[in-house]
């Protein structure tokens, strides 16, 4: 794949059949023709003949339903520096991700509803992939939050953290409010600012100036993590609160959480990021700020205890929590270089490789990324193959390996945590609300994807 490669306008396909694909879906591995009209999955059956669809042959390639990313920054407006939504949507599509959600610590920050109604207008006109924006909490912003339309919005995001931006939502009084009167989903970042600060001052106690990125999840301690999750936890279980704790890192927060089934009861539910399935703190020692996040990589312990929690279905989603800084930001020494990374074009080869080192299934997989996202989320019509639901899909190769390189990331900021990674995996075709947005490295830029919705 060559970086921001050829465009393609392939016009309006109405109709597309895929032939003899291996389907993954709903904890089912099996191999069927499937029929796509007017952007829905018309028919799914062994051998579908259409006069005058466009035909791809799909046979020894896998059918996954596209991952819905409930977590990325993607920095418009205020940080088109960093990144934006059109170059970020289109990574996020030659990375198999067909919709995604996004956080409000943009600048301005996303503390209106009519700052909201701007970020869905600018994605609108230029996002490749389907989109939903949380409307932001802060301290003095109850009245704008309890506007926020069930139906149409994913959902609430509130910082019981400092992170990015200034969005720290840290009085106990309002959290009480916005846990007890949200109309809809609350999405945490959870981290003990005390702790946290603490923590920092007895390193430059120590330190001075002197800190370096080994110290980043000591300082971001997973007692930090633990604590606020903990408060989170209680509160949603005090209020009744539909809670979903985002990007857990720890292997001690997984107990906080039960594996309820069906997922539909669940009132708590919990998301783990790609990097904390992958990297861990014995990888500061080569990658430095480049896995510089929050909540912080931390041990090899914590890695696997949320592998584990994901596999026992503690922990409920897989996202990426993509959030993009530009080279020259995170060259910087440790304690000025910014939290993030971009993830979204690597997110779903990361997983593929982790299923071929036996550590997640290809069922799983889905599970996490889609069937369960769009479960949680009460998304409309998407995250399934099912007959009548829209088409956001995603063909892989399992086997046709790449490396990561500079040349040829396609996010703005240039850069990826996984550069040198071979994957074994690549996505060979994306397709939104049954659109072909991309294929084998182009990209049809004449189409873009849908606002996502709701049946809440």
């Amino acid at each position: 794949m060559e970086a921001y490669a050829e465009t393609l306008k392939f016009g309006p396909m109405n109709t597309i059949l895929l032939k003899s694909a291996t389907l993954v879906n709903e904890n089912q591995i099996y191999v069927s023709d499937v029929l796509i009209k007017a952007g829905r999955i018309d028919k799914i059956a062994p051998n579908i003949e259409y006069a005058g669809a466009m035909e791809i042959n799909a046979e020894g390639l896998h059918l996954l339903p596209g991952m819905i990313d409930d977590q990325v920054h993607f920095r418009e407006p205020g940080l088109t520096h960093k990144a934006d939504i059109f170059s970020e949507s289109m990574a996020a599509v030659a990375g198999g991700i067909t919709s995604f959600m996004e956080m409000p610590n943009t600048v301005p920050n996303t503390l209106t509803q009519s700052l909201l109604t701007d970020k869905y207008n600018i994605a609108a006109e230029v996002s490749l992939a389907n989109y939903s924006f949380y409307m932001g909490a802060s301290n003095n912003n109850l009245e704008e939050v309890l506007k926020t339309d069930p139906k149409n919005v994913c959902g609430i995001k509130v910082f019981m953290g400092s992170s990015t931006g200034n969005m720290l939502v840290d009085n106990e009084q309002v959290l009480e409010n916005i846990f007890r009167e949200a109309p809809i989903l609350v999405a945490t970042h959870c981290e003990d600012e005390a702790t946290i600060q603490r923590n920092l001052a007895e390193y430059k106690a120590q330190y001075g100036d002197a800190l370096t990125i080994d110290m980043h999840p000591k300082i971001r301690s997973a007692e930090a993590c633990y604590l606020s999750s903990a408060l989170a936890v209680s509160l949603a279980k005090k209020f009744n609160t539909r809670l979903h704790i985002l990007h857990i890192s720890t292997a001690a927060e997984v107990s906080l959480f039960d594996n309820i089934t069906p997922l539909k009861d669940k009132r708590i539910t919990a998301e783990a990021c790609v990097h904390h399935l992958w990297f861990d703190d014995r990888d500061y020692a080569e990658k430095g700020n480049w896995i510089k996040w929050n909540p912080a990589i931390k041990t090899e312990a914590d890695k696997n205890g949320v592998l584990a929690g994901l596999l026992n279905d503690h922990i409920d989603v897989i996202a990426t929590d993509h959030a993009p800084h530009t080279i020259a930001e995170k060259e910087q020494p440790y304690a000025a270089a910014p939290s993030g990374g971009p993830l979204v074009q690597h997110a779903l080869p990361a997983l593929l490789e982790l299923y071929h080192q036996g550590k997640i299934t290809l069922e799983k997989i889905v599970e996490k990324t889609a069937h369960n996202v769009a479960t949680c989320f009460n998304v409309n019509e998407r995250g399934f193959i099912r007959e009548g639901y829209w088409a956001d899909l995603v063909l892989v190769n399992l086997n046709d390996p790449f490396k990561v390189t500079r040349q040829n990331v396609l996010y703005k900021c240039g850069w990826s945590p996984f550069e040198g990674q071979t994957f074994r995996s690549e996505i060979v075709h994306t397709f939104i609300s049954g659109k072909l947005a991309y294929s084998k490295g182009k990209f049809t830029t004449n189409e873009t994807g849908m606002r996502l919705d709701f049946k809440r």
